[in-house]
Formats: structure tokens, sequence, C-alpha cells
């Protein structure tokens, strides 16, 4: 194809054509050699060759370490020693090594490692296919166990579909979803909280820490074995019953994969997996990530393509996952991992500090997801805004479906945390709000994890502080408390109003959950006090938290019976930033919104031709509002007498203080005439 087509949507782009084309004609020339005229799914099959796996009731496990001179199986089922009849044989230069056993040598849930040996050393490694692991509770040392049930997990609901083009995401860590100080299961999980999210009409959730992870308090982005379901929250039928529950639900299910980068570790990871460095990472100065202290894949080797093509078949393949939030993009596609960098130029985006081998595998990543499942959902945590990093790949773009708006969420902190209610501009707001790639479409959030985490504060608490440990009650007046519940309704609903794909709720936010996340670590010897979700707040009725989370569903089933996803463009109509008035359309539809701290405004004229009536807004007493609009008016058009004939029409409003109204154009009555 050699064209890149996204790029004359931005003439400021085509100084660069050359550089863009370079580089999709290279992922088609990787594209090529890989498969070989095959189809890039035939080629990510690495999960179906290595591994542990049953062939003619015996069992055959193969494994990839170039740089080994001998490996031994050893287990629970060996006494853990290295044994002639559980050496395995090299196949090839390539590096593959092969061992044949019978059908009953290594039962459902044995525990094996593998003995690697190399020139001048020797170690213990989980086998880099490993599908589950558990972690010994005394030594804390992982090894693998062999899953192989008598009874297979049958699917209810084996051939789901996402039909969700607008994605609704809540964003959800299995193990702290529990209101008990512990790491919360799988099983627990659909249980108690899946249909929280059913009920508060989400229509995808993001599942984090799914892939093995030795540190819990890494939020599961220290990945150690990419094959692996998490041991901590149950077994891989147990994770297939979360996607089957929710897939009845008629919800999706994603999930983070962290293809960025990988643990240091050693015993459980990939690091020296056969005493090579580079065996799948730089062996140079680009294989410790400076800031993260984890290991950097090599992206160009095929192998490591491989390996990870193959990792994102198996999820979707093994556990029937509708598509991924890939995490750490932007660290992939630049050398210096986009530090310290602001993106100001666009020279910035070609002048040699990228990874071109990581935008190709991204590309060969994204065109797999869609092979597989066309209506998969792909998403990528991206900050620098690469150009075309949402577009088709067949049109020269990186192939993701959506970019995380991670502005928008800075931005709201840094409104809250540097200026008074009243200096709130409503130009620059509506300007982070809306501004994006013309290509592209992207998921909005005011706030995720990253947001609520020990060091950090999420909105509800930059908004109320400490006043939500005592004066959450209903039976309290408290202005802060108004203030706070107020600007967490408006602030949602300007932001998914303003959403040009998606929109993302990390769990419990919707809410207005009291605390951050801490998980258990040395600091805090070890507590999972704040690493947990109250769920109780919000289903007690003398506590004002439900009034947030009946306003979330309320909102989001809104957004789902209108077609205001479905219109692309959101046209601000009237801006006032001394009054903090912002009012914009989108579709059939008006939202105007008074951020004033403490006026408001009587008969404010708003620029708008047409009928209008209320059809959701944020001061209903059932949310915790004040009940100060009258929602059974009809507001017409009207010239103010004494303006001149060719003044615009305009409607007139009272808008209350802090609040957000929607508006919606009502049809004009005809009078029937019989003739």
């Amino acid at each position: 194809m050699n064209k890149v087509e996204y790029f004359l949507n931005d003439p400021w782009l085509e100084p660069y054509y050359g550089v863009l084309r370079d580089r999709h004609r290279a992922y088609e020339q990787k594209l090529k050699k890989i498969t070989e005229g095959k189809s890039l799914a035939s080629f990510a099959s690495g999960h179906h060759y290595y591994g542990m796996h049953t062939d003619n009731n015996s069992l055959v496990f193969r494994e990839w370490a170039p740089n080994a001179t001998s490996i031994y199986l050893i287990g629970s089922f060996n006494n853990w020693e290295e044994k002639q009849e559980y050496a395995m044989r090299r196949l090839n230069r390539e590096g593959d090594w092969e061992i044949l056993l019978p059908g009953d040598a290594i039962a459902h849930g044995d525990l094996y490692k593998l003995s690697v040996h190399w020139s001048g050393g020797k170690g213990e490694r989980i086998p880099s296919y490993a599908k589950t692991l558990i972690q010994d509770e005394k030594t804390k040392i992982f090894s693998c166990r062999h899953w192989q049930p008598h009874n297979k997990y049958e699917w209810q609901y084996p051939d789901f579909m996402p039909t969700c083009s607008h994605p609704i995401i809540y964003e959800c860590h299995v193990g702290m979803s529990s209101e008990e100080e512990k790491i919360a299961s799988f099983n627990e999980f659909r249980e108690n909280v899946l249909p929280r999210i059913a009920r508060n009409g989400y229509n995808t959730i993001q599942l984090m820490a799914i892939q093995e992870h030795p540190y819990y308090g890494s939020f599961g982005y220290h990945v150690s074995n990419f094959f692996a379901v998490s041991s901590r929250f149950g077994t891989p039928d147990d994770l297939k019953a979360i996607v089957d529950e929710a897939h009845k639900m008629g919800i999706a299910v994603i999930m983070d994969l962290v293809h960025s980068h990988s643990v240091s570790n050693i015993n459980e990871g990939l690091g020296l997996f056969d005493g090579n460095p580079g065996q799948y990472f730089h062996a140079n100065e680009r294989r410790m990530h400076v800031a993260w202290n984890s290991l950097c894949f090599d992206y160009g080797k095929d192998h490591i393509i491989h390996f990870l093509l193959s990792n994102i078949r198996y999820w979707m393949e093994e556990y029937k996952i509708d598509g991924f939030r890939f995490d750490g993009v932007t660290s992939m596609i630049y050398y210096d991992h986009g530090l310290g960098r602001n993106f100001t130029s666009y020279d910035m985006y070609f002048d040699g500090g990228q990874d071109d081998d990581a935008l190709i595998y991204l590309k060969l990543a994204n065109k797999l997801v869609h092979t597989i499942k066309p209506k998969a959902i792909s998403i990528a945590e991206e900050m620098s805004g690469m150009p075309g990093m949402a577009c088709d790949v067949d049109s020269g773009g990186t192939g993701f479906d959506f970019r995380l708006a991670m502005g928008i969420p800075d931005y709201w902190i840094k409104l809250i945390k540097e200026q008074q209610d009243e200096e709130w501009n409503m130009d620059g707001l509506f300007h982070e709000l809306t501004t994006h790639r013309v290509e592209e479409k992207t998921v909005s959030y005011c706030e995720s994890h990253d947001q609520a985490l020990v060091g950090d504060k999420t909105l509800i608490f930059r908004l109320a502080d400490a006043e939500m440990y005592w004066n959450m009650s209903k039976n309290i007046e408290s202005i802060n408390i108004d203030r706070a519940i107020a600007l967490h309704k408006v602030i949602r609903l300007i932001t998914i109003l303003t959403a040009s794909g998606g929109y993302l709720n990390f769990m419990g936010n919707e809410f207005g959950h009291p605390e951050w996340i801490d998980f258990p670590r040395e600091g805090n010897n070890w507590s999972f006090k704040y690493a947990r979700r109250q769920w109780s707040l919000t289903d007690r009725t003398d506590l004002k938290y439900h009034y947030l989370n009946d306003f979330d569903m309320k909102m989001i089933d809104f957004i789902k019976n209108s077609d205001v996803f479905s219109n692309i463009i959101t046209e601000k109509v009237y801006s006032h930033n001394s009054d903090n008035i912002l009012a914009f359309r989108r579709g059939g539809y008006l939202f105007v919104f008074n951020f004033h701290p403490s006026r408001s405004f009587t008969d404010y004229r708003i620029p708008v031709t047409g009928r209008y009536i209320i059809v959701f807004d944020t001061d209903r007493k059932e949310f915790g509002g004040f009940d100060r609009i009258d929602r059974n008016m009809i507001y017409i058009s009207s010239r103010v007498p004494g303006e001149k004939l060719n003044s615009p029409l305009k409607i007139s409003l009272y808008l209350p203080a802090r609040t957000g109204i929607v508006f919606k154009m009502a049809p004009v009555k005809r009078i029937n005439q019989s003739t």
C-alpha cells in the first residue's frame, strides 16, 4: 500500500510525509517477512507450540532458550531434582528445546520449574509460556502449576462480540474490589461487583493486574509471566467465569496489556532466562528503564514480536478478551521514554528519537487484534500526541481505536489546585476538553487509578478534604461538602459530554470513594486498609455518597439513550469567563454550565434558535442538588426587545450556581386544519 492517508487531515504533517511513508513501508516489509504468505494469526501461535501440551495421551513441553547448554524439568513430581529422564533435548540451532513424557508423569496441580544451564552458570526459571503459577505462602517463591483439570471450562457465551462503538469503561482492580481488608478473588468480584457495574450502565470493564506480577503493589504493571493469570485472585476458570458473566450482561471485557516492559526479577521473570541478558531485552544501555527499574523489550527481534503477538492471541483466544488497553505506549516509542518532554513541536515526533521497531510492533499488534475480533477495542495509553496513533493501520496509522485523553485529568487537577473556583477560564476549559487530532477518537476521563494512588488525591478528596470523614451524613449541613458534590457532578458531566469516543471511570470514584489507594507495604505495616473499596458507603441511605452514585447511573443512562456520542462535532455556542458560563451544542442537544461558585443567573440569554426542554441536570434533589430548576418549562428562542432586527435569537434561562443542564431541541407543534 505504502500510502499514509491520515496525514491529509493535518497540513502540519506534510514536511514529515517521507518519514511516515518509510515507517509504514518498514511495517509492511516486517509483516511480509514474518508471515511468509500465511496469516498474521498463524504467525502469532507460539502458545500452541511452547509450554506444556497434551499430545496423543502424552505430555510435550517446549521452551526457547538459545543460550542454554542443558535444561531439566524439575518439580514436585521428581522431588525438584535434575533427573536424566526429565532432561530436555535441543531441537535446532534457533534454540528450541523439547521433552516428551507419559501423560500421567505430571498430574493436575503439580508444581514445576526449569533448571536452565548455560556456560558459566545456571538457575531455576519459570517457563516463558507458563499459564498458571502459585506462590508459596511462607517462602513467597513462585512455581509453575500444571493446569489440566478433568473438566474443561464450558463457555456459555463463546461468540460474544462487542457492540459498543463508544465504550463507557469501568476500570477495576479485582484484588482491591472487596470491602474487607484482604485480596479479593475473581469469584467475589463476579458475584459482588460485576452486578454493580451492570446496574450503573457501563458497557465495558477494564481489568487491571491480570498478568502475573510478583509485587502486588505494582498495580500489575511489573509483569513477570505474560501468559499467566495472576494467582492471587483465583484460577483460570475463575477469570473465564467473569468474562462469561460480563458477556451475559452485554458488557465487553478488555484488559491492561503490559508489553512496554517487564519486571527485572530474575527468578520469576525473563531477565536472564537462559543466561543471556539480550534474549528478550536490549543488552546495552537501553536494557533498563531509567524510571521504572524494569527491563525493555527489543522489538527489533522477530522472536520477541512472535512472543508478544502470541500473547495477544492467547488472551483473546483462551479467555475471550474483547480488547486491550496497551500500557506505557509513550515509553515504548521513544528512546528516552518521553521523559521530561512537553512535545510542543512536531519535530519531536520525527527527530530520530523514536523507536521505529516499537511502532512497527504496535502496528502488527493492532492488526492482529482486529483480525481476531474485528470489533475489538484497542486503546493506547499515550501522552505525547504521536500522529496517527489512533488511526487505522491500512491508512498508515498505528491502529489503535482510541487514545486515552491523559491531559484532561491533569487539567482538572491543575484547576482545583491552582485556581479559585471563580477564576476558572471557560474558553480554556472547553479547549482542553475538546482538542484532539481530527483523525482520532479518544477516551475522556476525570480521574483514573493514577489520580487515586497514595501521594495524590481523588477529585472528591481534593474538593472536600478531611470533611469527608465526618460531614457526609445527610443530617449535617456543610458548605464544603455541598461544593464538592456539586463540582464532582458537573466535572463528570461536562467531561463525558465532550468526549470524542469513549469515557472511563475508576472503580469507586463514581460515588466519591473517600480515601486514596495504598497497597500493603513495609511503610504501612503491610496493611490492606487502603487497598479496598467501601461499597457500604454508597449503599447507606443516610449518607450522601449514594447521591453521586445515583447521578453517575442516570448520567450514563442519558448518554446511552441519546445520540450524543454519535455526533462528532461539539460546537461552542457561548462562553463568558467572568460569569463562568459555558454553553455548547452536540447533535440535537444544548448543554449549559454555570461553574460560578455563588452567582445564580436569572434570565440569562444564550444565542440559540429553537424550542428546548430540560432532559437532565445536576441539581436534582435525588443527586444531592437543590431542585432550583423548573423542568416543565419549554424554552423558546426570541429577540430581546430593543435589539436590532438582525441580532441573533436567544433563549432565556435560569442558571443556578455550580450546575450543568442538558436541553433537548423540542419539535414545533403544528395545528391540524381540516378542510
